[in-house]
């Protein structure tokens, strides 16, 4: 055997290699944790049930009529008659101020927040057209239509409702 054949490594080699083995794994442990969590992140929410689809279907036309009909909140209410003929005057936007603070575990319930005061107004006067007294805020740069009484969880639930059958989309909110 001549000298060519030994092989010899110096211990400062075996250090390097060695270090270098333990920078790969701990760079294949990382990226691993953050495949796990985007993998996570991207999984799919548990499939419907056939009574939950059912659930969100929307309800019989006779269903949706109904708000029309009998005495309430939910009573239609008449508007008045515009003349076309008269130049068109834009209605300024009405915000009510509560005069007093809400009763503690007290609710309303919010019908939009928009930066469009037009479509504030808009839902401010569907609204009213549909029994409803509301109050606009604004927070944040945000316009928010807000019912302008508060009351108990139960009878904003009642609410709640009537505006989904009036075709808004409300949500419950401790009063302020």
């Amino acid at each position: 055997m001549s000298n060519r054949d030994q092989i010899s490594i110096a211990s400062q080699s075996i250090l390097w290699v060695a270090g270098v083995g333990v920078g790969l794994l701990t760079l294949a442990f990382v990226l691993g944790v953050q495949v796990g969590k985007q993998s996570a992140a991207l999984r799919r929410p548990l499939q419907k049930g056939a009574e939950e689809e059912l659930k969100d279907l929307p309800e019989p036309l006779v269903d949706q009529l109904k708000i029309f009909e009998g005495d309430g909140p939910d009573k239609l209410v008449p508007t008045q008659k515009v003349d076309a003929t008269a130049p068109k005057e834009e209605p300024k936007p009405e915000a009510k101020v509560v005069e007093k603070p809400a009763e503690p575990g007290a609710w309303t319930l919010q019908l939009v927040a928009t930066t469009d005061s037009a479509e504030a107004r808009r839902t401010a006067e569907k609204a009213k057209a549909a029994g409803f007294a509301t109050i606009t805020v604004k927070e944040n740069g945000q316009m928010k239509v807000r019912l302008a009484k508060t009351a108990d969880r139960a009878t904003t639930d009642k609410a709640t409702e009537k505006l989904k059958k009036a075709g808004f989309k409300p949500f419950a909110m401790k009063a302020e």
